[in-house]
């Protein structure tokens, strides 16, 4: 009798431990969820910050070009299309919802780079606020900053929700149900030096 007691002490136990687990992963799915949405927000926040200065006539037009070419490219790029490397061959991803996907971090990836590339000489940059364009600086300096916070968050949460899926009894009784895989955004976020980067 005795130890049938604490075998169901033991099984109500585990069914405490299981059910507490798979609450904290569905937690982070959530958040890696509710961190990509922000990731995205804050994209499109720098994007059209980019467009903002590229169109205000103050930068000179090859690079206003560069700028503008590279913000509208980055907002308008199909988040679920994927490009392998190996073959040059694009596709869409099987598990949208997951990363952002190669092209559009691609895209943003050329956004810094157009964005450093022009705006990286605080002596030009100097020029430009003398001009009145500083408040478009500021946003566009700001957005760029808060990219790289989002991303760093997003990534963070994603490392956090890997750790506790890896764990065996996550996997061997399939805790994760059908979520997706969590994805890491990996793109060069850098801040130009000339807007404080």
């Amino acid at each position: 009798m005795q130890w049938l007691i604490v075998a169901g002490a033991i099984v109500v136990l585990l069914g405490i431990y299981l059910s507490w687990t798979a609450g904290r992963l569905d937690r982070l799915h959530a958040r890696v969820d509710a961190a990509r949405g922000v990731l995205d927000a804050q994209l499109h926040r720098r994007s059209g910050a980019a467009l903002d200065v590229a169109s205000g006539g103050l930068l000179d037009p090859a690079s206003a070009m560069l700028v503008a070419d590279a913000a509208s490219r980055a907002r308008t790029v199909d988040p679920h299309r994927t490009e392998n490397p190996a073959t040059g061959l694009s596709g869409f991803r099987e598990e949208p919802g997951t990363g952002l996907g190669g092209e559009r971090e691609q895209a943003e990836s050329d956004l810094t780079q157009a964005l450093v590339e022009t705006l990286d000489d605080p002596g030009y940059i100097a020029e430009l606020r003398a001009e009145g364009a500083g408040e478009a600086l500021d946003d566009l300096a700001s957005a760029c900053r808060q990219v790289g916070h989002a991303r760093r968050f997003h990534n963070d949460t994603v490392r956090a929700a890997r750790r506790l899926r890896r764990k065996p009894v996550v996997r061997w009784l399939r805790l994760a149900g059908r979520a997706p895989w969590p994805e890491t955004v990996e793109f060069d976020d850098a801040v130009p030096k000339g807007l404080g980067g």
